[in-house]
């Protein structure tokens, strides 16, 4: 599976008054790593909608396990991918790591369902799952 690493900074407003990061923060950090995903994969999310003529992929299930915390000043490492695709769903995991003496640490593994959808044929107003393209299907799926 096509796998991203990004080094994001923890910041002080992503910290809460013990000094770790604010549990949400995280699932807004993910949120970002599924986008950045697609767009190693070769769409950033405005060409990905246009091309497929989708409303977007949005998260219908979403967990984590936190293993070890992170505070201000940390830069952590979130790797991303694909898991498993259905029709017109897939899941996402997030592997959080940081530092540590004999290297990367596993911090946090997050969770996502995501739904592949566009505009209702019958109601604009509302939304409906899709089948994922294949081509989709074929970049997330791909090895680098």
């Amino acid at each position: 599976m096509l796998v991203n690493r990004r080094t994001v900074r923890i910041e002080w407003a992503h910290c809460d008054i013990a000094a770790i990061v604010f549990y949400p923060r995280y699932f807004e950090m993910f949120d970002t790593s599924t986008h950045y995903l697609f767009e190693k994969a070769g769409w950033k999310k405005r060409e990905l909608i246009r091309a497929f003529d989708i409303v977007g992929y949005p998260m219908v299930d979403t967990r984590a396990k936190f293993l070890v915390p992170s505070t201000a000043g940390d830069d952590v490492v979130i790797e991303t991918n694909v898991t498993e695709f259905r029709n017109s769903s897939f899941d996402v995991e997030h592997k959080v790591f940081k530092p540590g003496p004999d290297g990367e640490v596993l911090a946090i593994e997050g969770f996502e369902t995501r739904v592949w959808v566009a505009k209702h044929p019958d109601d604009p107003n509302r939304i409906k799952s899709r089948p994922i393209p294949e081509e989709v299907i074929r970049r997330l799926s791909a090895t680098c």
